[in-house]
């Protein structure tokens, strides 16, 4: 199949006769609630851990694994995504999707008890080999139960899934921890990850075998070359992420290359795993992927970098700091929420055009602030309109891989989405870490930060009217 032909993707599973229901009447409400939940836990868990692991590090005396704790998953989630994926369209989402929660649930159980932090690192690359996993195929069960028509409104309540976390994730699991144990923010989401997906299970049932013969339809075969693409990609931004550490007596710039070697072996990797043209931005959907990628890529680089401009510069306290990140979270959501509701009547390619530029002035005004020493209400503003700009993006960029895959391709294109999504924030969060060490003051480190940043988002602007086939 062309990466321009669209596709109905509405499977037999759940009766047909529904094309116009919403998510959250039958016969999709246990579905709905079942993975959004699932999408939320692995949100509410992200989050929970960056704010109990400088805890961990120092009872399990692990500061010189602190980084790797945070990388490996992320690493180990690209494997997981391009094996879902693959399996998917072998065999259906059913097993890939039953397979990753037991990764993710494992994952927690040994960092939840783990005892030191060799052993908590191995649980953490382990949960993100399970949750890139779920993540995919919980796209693929998307694509086979839902009709188009409700794309954007199920991946509207994903959007809103994973941005709630943002607001309670690190609060809650700061009381958890005071309170209990810092254990218990691993182990407390096990007992309500199974509930979540037994509440998907009835439909699963449908999906189980649903290739195995009677279909008529040849199954695409093991991407043994792919998973090994994706394994040097996960390489490749580990070793960037470390590449700073570096230091070869004789050699000053040997950081510095080490890290365009990773770059480049990262880009070199992700060709496979995504489709055809992506990385040269081909019309269609190879530039739907691609734009994931920058959105992630720009986005990310500068909020992570925001709460510490502003305790740095500004003297904000960390709390409040932190906070001033909840109305792009807010934004984010209520602008997927607004955007599933318009459905037909905004274009895809217009809320991606639109959502591009949002980001684009919301990082410049941030890149302003500092470069200018503008009042620190300027780049809070500003973040506002960057979460409103993903809140559009984001839901429809998926919409869109969904509507130009065939039921074949859906689970390469879903996890082609995902590496995308993960590589282009681990790259830029990687880049953007080098970059902040190289200027010797603070506000230039900060400035140069944003000015990247600036460059992703200009270059999403650039190639997102190229997401229509």
């Amino acid at each position: 199949m062309t990466t321009d032909q669209a596709v109905t993707v509405h499977d037999s599973t759940l009766p047909a006769t529904h094309p116009a229901a919403g998510i959250l009447r039958r016969p999709y409400l246990w579905v709905t609630i079942g993975a959004c939940a699932l999408v939320f836990l692995a949100a509410f868990e992200s989050l929970a851990v960056t704010t109990i692991m400088p805890l961990v590090s120092r009872e399990l005396d692990g500061a010189s694994l602190y980084a790797l704790a945070f990388a490996g998953p992320l690493a180990t989630g690209v494997i997981g995504m391009v094996a879902a994926g693959n399996w998917s369209d072998r065999r259906g989402p059913a097993v890939p999707l039953y397979s990753s929660v037991v990764l993710f649930v494992l994952g927690l159980l040994i960092a939840g008890t783990a005892a030191s932090m060799p052993v908590l690192v191995a649980g953490r690359l382990v949960q993100g080999l399970g949750g890139g996993a779920m993540t995919v195929a919980l796209y693929v069960v998307v694509a086979r139960v839902y009709p188009a028509l409700l794309h954007p409104k199920i991946f509207a309540a994903f959007s809103a899934a994973w941005v709630i976390p943002s607001l309670i994730g690190p609060f809650a699991a700061g009381i958890l921890a005071q309170a209990l144990s810092w254990h218990w923010v691993f182990l407390g989401v096990v007992g309500l990850v199974i509930p979540a997906l037994v509440m998907i299970v009835p439909v699963l049932r449908g999906m189980a075998g649903e290739q195995k013969g009677g279909s008529g339809a040849a199954k695409p075969p093991w991407a043994v070359g792919r998973m090994g693409w994706a394994a040097l990609a996960a390489l490749a931004v580990l070793g960037l992420n470390l590449s700073a550490e570096v230091r070869i007596p004789g050699v000053p710039a040997a950081a510095a290359v080490l890290a365009v070697a990773a770059v480049a072996i990262a880009l070199a990797a992700v060709r496979p795993l995504v489709p055809r043209g992506t990385l040269t931005s081909r019309r269609g959907l190879p530039t739907v992927i691609l734009t994931r990628g920058l959105a992630s890529a720009a986005f990310f680089g500068a909020e992570v970098y925001l709460p510490y401009l502003l305790i740095e510069q500004y003297s904000f306290p960390a709390t409040f700091a932190g906070l001033t990140l909840t109305g792009g979270a807010l934004a984010w959501a209520g602008a997927s929420a607004i955007q599933g509701r318009l459905g037909t009547r905004l274009s895809h390619g217009a809320a991606v055009q639109i959502g591009s530029v949002l980001v684009l002035g919301a990082i410049v005004l941030a890149l302003a602030t500092t470069a200018l020493n503008w009042s620190a209400a300027v780049a809070i503003a500003g973040w506002i309109f960057a979460g409103g700009g993903m809140g559009l993006l984001y839901p429809r960029l998926s919409v869109m891989t969904l509507a130009l895959s065939a039921k074949e391709d859906q689970g390469f294109n879903s996890s082609a989405m995902s590496i995308s999504d993960s590589l282009g924030g681990a790259l830029a969060l990687a880049t953007t870490g080098i970059v902040f060490a190289a200027f010797t003051t603070t506000a230039a480190s900060f400035t140069g930060v944003f000015a990247l940043a600036a460059v992703l988002a200009a270059v999403s602007v650039a190639v997102a009217p190229r997401v229509s086939p």
